[in-house]
């Protein structure tokens, strides 16, 4: 175990290094703008790489090998938050050899899903072995499977399990992540006992196969306000609806303007970043092309503009008109 001069020696940088290095930077035509982290008082660049992109079964072709090569690729870009979670199959190795040579500067995020507060240690056992690290910067209580099989006292109890991880310096910063059930991530957030949230937030309400109430779209934006006025890290998910508006849309809606479908993923970035409260997204990212189309928009792309909105509201109308979407509102 880490003793607390070991651990300040590796992580006392990281409230203000980690945004993109000066190496880094050389490398790339475009500087990702930084944000600061609520008040974890690290400083990020606002694109974060999405592990789940990374697991073979939700359709990642490459190989092994070429999944380590994106993520060094995305780091060398000036990527500077990688997430992932245990139940993300080869995702968290995939990082851990992608990043070992370069641990000290990147925020490495990782979540749990059991339910039972028995079970908390060696799930992050678990993970630390993958990851190839003896510390996490954030560690959450997943969202599904997680938050949402629970009552907000069962999370209460597996929040306890990682405030004791957290005062063993196995990780230095505690949250929760949430694809709806919102009513439940407000009272988390109404705890002040989190220092960051991570919320499904983009143009289409699409988060985990469904789309969210009214009611539920009202909750996040107060779990947005509150989180905000807590001075929480407030993390981005599902910006892209879930693929809908980036590598799904073509098919959904074939006979849209090809040349509009490969807008939309810049538009419903920038829809997601002209909200202040947001400190960072975090997107998945299958290949190097992905990795540099989300630095440039968010780099040089510039403000969310009209054209962007009559983009998102004319696909968002063509989309619910499809079949596959009517069945998902009625389930």
């Amino acid at each position: 175990m880490l003793t607390r001069r070991e651990f300040l020696k590796k992580t006392m940088h990281g409230l203000t290094a980690l945004a993109v290095s000066k190496s880094a930077a050389s490398q790339s035509s475009a500087t990702i703008p930084v944000r600061t982290l609520g008040k974890t008082g690290l400083k990020l660049p606002v694109l974060g790489f999405g592990g789940a992109a990374l697991a073979s079964f939700w359709g990642n072709p490459l190989s092994y090998k070429e999944r380590v090569e994106l993520v060094r690729y995305a780091y060398e870009r000036g990527v500077r938050y990688f997430d992932t979670a245990g139940n993300y199959g080869e995702s968290q190795s995939i990082l851990g050899e992608a990043l070992k040579d370069r641990r000290k500067d990147v925020c490495l995020v990782t979540k749990i899903e059991t339910t039972k507060p028995e079970e908390v240690r060696k799930a992050v056992e678990k993970s630390l072995k993958e990851l190839q690290t003896d510390y996490l910067d954030i560690l959450l209580i997943h969202g599904t499977p997680g938050l949402e099989q629970m009552s907000v006292e069962q999370a209460m109890k597996i929040h306890a399990e990682l405030v004791k991880l957290r005062d063993e310096k196995i990780t230095r910063f505690i949250g929760f992540s949430a694809h709806g059930y919102f009513d439940k991530a407000l009272a988390l957030i109404k705890t002040g006992e989190f220092d960051t949230c991570m919320l499904a937030y983009g143009y289409i309400p699409f988060a985990f196969g469904s789309f969210l109430t009214p009611q539920m779209i009202k909750l996040r934006d107060e779990c947005l306000t509150k989180a905000h006025e807590l001075g929480m890290g407030i993390v981005a998910m599902k910006v892209l609806g879930g693929g809908l508006l980036g590598r799904w849309s073509g098919y959904l809606v074939p006979r849209f303007d090809r040349k509009r479908l490969a807008q939309l993923p810049a538009a419903a970035i920038r829809y997601v970043m002209q909200d202040k409260r947001i400190n960072l997204l975090v997107i998945g990212m299958r290949s190097k092309e992905e990795v540099d189309a989300n630095i440039k928009v968010v780099s040089t792309d510039g403000n969310f503009t009209e054209e962007d909105r009559t983009l998102l509201e004319e696909f968002t109308q063509r989309l619910y008109e499809t079949g596959i979407v009517k069945r998902m509102h009625r389930e």
